[in-house]
């Protein structure tokens, strides 16, 4: 897959032969729904007075002093195998400046890429300690992937408004305002991690590792345990199974989390990998940054509904199929509606309790849960530090 990489002697190389993607625009990557969610969100009322109004108030500057003076900064003299990963990776992605990146002391495997001005990368030694070379290389690239498609900004602004428990009271707007944006905030976000995981498959080109990492971050460390076809068999299982009222539960349990769920993003990157996009990009095919001026936003949105679209028409999620008829003009649907929600008003079989108690919003570990959004207690004296990130560390 990777034989084809020019001869270069620049000093970024990787250390066994990928193939480099020169110019390459983050629109090759970037997944349509991330694309959609993105303009619904700038589009929200209050969302430009927000970023306005954090833009010129976050203490990015203290964020960066933080991680400099309490983080392991990765270079040739420390955690060398990272930093050759990390210009590994941006230059395969073609990513002039190399942003810093700290290794943070944390057993939770998480990482994240944050900055308004500048994007800076952290990772915890939990995820050092829990992926081999292959699968922390797609995590990097994953992270690079983030810088490259902008996305740090609004990522940063989401820390603030949640993690950092950011007095927002100042700002002109009430506080289901301030609500809506933060929904529309992780909505975006866990479609850009799709974007991302995309970005991690181009610079690590093994699809095997990128699935391995997942499962490792869903399931621990414990691959004799673990099989790749089982694992995405979940993710089908997930996708099909139950009834209308199951498809709510669905909506209800993902939307406090920062992240789509492991398997969903195992099952989205594998689909990618195996379609005519991600060939046409490893055969050299592919936008390109210096075209990113004359894209319309018009023709950009109207791709991503046409992908949507596709989906739903595809999905094999109940609620997706009934979407999926109406569109079609099915007969017959209003009792088709009532009998799918038969009993979720009463309870039903488990109808009430299943969204609310789940306890795998954010703040669970280990199997792809976010964490919380409340600044977290065991650590008093660093109120200041990120904790929004999930599990799922290639975030």
């Amino acid at each position: 897959m990777g034989d084809h990489m020019p001869e270069d002697s620049h000093e970024n190389v990787p250390s066994r032969q990928r193939r480099r993607f020169e110019g390459i625009s983050s629109r090759a990557y970037e997944h349509p729904a991330d694309r959609s969610a993105l303009v619904a969100l700038r589009k929200l009322t209050g969302f430009d007075t927000v970023f306005k109004a954090l833009s010129g108030l976050l203490p990015e500057r203290s964020l960066r002093l933080l991680f400099l003076s309490d983080s392991v900064r990765v270079s040739d003299a420390q955690f060398a195998h990272l930093n050759t990963m990390l210009r590994d990776a941006c230059y395969i992605l073609d990513l002039e400046k190399v942003p810093p990146m700290y290794v943070n002391q944390d057993p939770q495997p998480n990482a994240m890429c944050i900055g308004l001005d500048e994007p800076i990368i952290v990772v915890t030694t939990g995820l050092v300690e829990l992926l081999d070379e292959e699968e922390m290389r797609a995590v990097i690239g994953h992270e690079v992937g983030h810088a490259l498609s902008g996305h740090s900004v609004y990522r940063t602004i989401l820390l603030f408004l949640t993690s950092l428990a950011l007095r927002v009271a100042w700002i002109p707007l009430g506080n289901l305002a301030i609500m809506a944006i933060v929904t529309a905030l992780r909505e975006w976000f866990r479609k850009s991690e799709l974007s991302a995981d995309r970005a991690g498959l181009l610079v690590g080109q093994d699809l095997r590792a990128s699935m391995r990492g997942l499962m490792k971050i869903a399931g621990g460390n414990h691959l004799h345990e673990m099989n790749v076809d089982a694992f995405l068999a979940q993710a089908e299982e997930y996708e099909a199974g139950g009834d209308l009222r199951d498809s709510v539960l669905k909506i209800l349990n993902v939307m406090p989390r920062s992240h789509p769920f492991t398997t969903v993003r195992a099952a989205e990157l594998k689909k990618w990998a195996e379609s005519r996009d991600y060939q046409r990009i490893m055969d050299g095919h592919y936008p390109r940054r210096d075209e990113d001026g004359d894209t319309s936003v018009t023709d950009s949105f109207r791709q991503s509904a046409a992908s949507y679209a596709t989906d739903v028409k595809n999905s094999k999620d109940p609620l997706m199929k009934l979407v999926s008829d109406i569109a079609g003009g099915a007969g017959d649907l209003g009792g088709r509606v009532r009998r799918g929600f038969g009993g979720f008003a009463g309870g039903g079989n488990g109808g009430g309790g299943e969204a609310g108690g789940s306890g795998d919003s954010e703040g669970s570990g280990g199997s792809g849960g976010s964490p919380k959004d409340a600044p977290r207690t065991d650590r008093p004296d660093r109120p200041d530090r990120p904790d929004d990130e999930s599990p799922n560390g290639s975030a």
